[in-house]
């Protein structure tokens, strides 16, 4: 897929192995539980990718070139939840329990309902059309925070964006339009934020960089600052306000940006990750062709 060959292109970038090589070389962090070792799920996916955590522990994640999304439940079972799913990438639910999905077939964001009901929430940007939605994050408003940067898809018939540079957006929760929140990122791909709603975390993955800004009241975002010099494909965080990065691995920082260490996944690239299971200490990884569990001393928070 022609996602997976830009994405490993961009990690042979000069910057990019730079931060894979910070995390290959840093010991296991301590977030892990003792004597925990990585344990395969399944290793059938075209790409794995936009894993999300439902309120009962269940994680649901995307095999994009396939067009499916997969459910991991608190059991350990595997099942297929959803065919055709718009080429659905990220993933993050809603407070009513709604999946809300990164489609980018048609460049849009959907919401999913439990038993599969589809509404499109988004789909044009002033008569223009998305570039291809790829990350998401929703705050306690509803408000949905998205990455839309441009990866050209053998899908589409369109051979360039329609809309001008690649940004963060944020629609608020109700309204039919979004507003840009960051416009001066090279390529927007992870995104996270807290739960308290006081900062925001943005990967660059083109630059390298990953960023926290803080949120406005109204949702917009100020003081940027470089808060790691790595880039990232998906993220998220724990309940001591680590981050957790991908790529080679997973590298996992404290809330203060000191590294923490790396996590190796045996496979070529690590696409995202999340905390899934009933004490959502089980970290939830997609990597490539596969998934992977690992036990956890920390918490998830989303």
């Amino acid at each position: 897929m022609k996602r997976t060959r830009d994405l490993l292109l961009l990690c042979i970038m000069s910057a990019c192995s730079a931060g894979a090589a910070v995390g290959q070389q840093s010991p296991m962090p301590q977030v892990v539980a003792p004597g925990a070792v990585l344990n395969k799920v399944e290793g059938k996916f075209a790409f794995s990718e936009g894993p999300a955590v439902n309120k009962a522990g269940d994680v649901y994640f995307t095999d994009q070139p396939n067009d499916k999304i997969w459910k991991y439940d608190t059991k350990g079972r595997l099942t297929l939840f959803m065919d055709k799913t718009g080429r659905s990438n990220g993933l993050f639910f809603d407070q009513q329990g709604n999946l809300i999905a990164c489609a980018d077939a048609n460049n849009e964001l959907w919401s999913i309902t439990p038993d599969k009901q589809v509404t499109v929430l988004l789909g044009q940007v002033d008569n223009k059309r998305l570039n291809g939605p790829n990350d998401l994050w929703i705050d306690a408003k509803g408000g949905i925070y998205f990455t839309d940067p441009y990866y050209q898809r053998d899908y589409w018939e369109r051979k360039q964006p329609d809309i001008p540079g690649q940004h963060v957006y944020y629609l608020p929760k109700g309204n039919s339009q979004p507003v840009i929140v960051e416009d001066s990122i090279v390529k927007p791909n992870g995104i996270v934020g807290t739960p308290d709603g006081k900062y925001l975390y943005v990967a660059d993955i083109q630059a390298n960089k990953t960023y926290r800004y803080d949120i406005r009241p109204d949702g917009q975002l100020i003081n940027r600052r470089e808060f790691v010099p790595q880039g990232s494909d998906g993220m998220t965080l724990d309940n001591q306000g680590n981050l957790y990065i991908t790529g080679k691995g997973v590298t996992v920082y404290d809330k203060t940006g000191r590294l923490l260490g790396n996590i190796p996944v045996p496979e070529n690239w690590t696409g995202n990750v999340c905390f899934g299971g009933k004490d959502r200490k089980l970290l939830f990884i997609t990597a490539s062709t596969s998934v992977y569990t690992l036990r956890m001393q920390v918490k998830g928070v989303n």
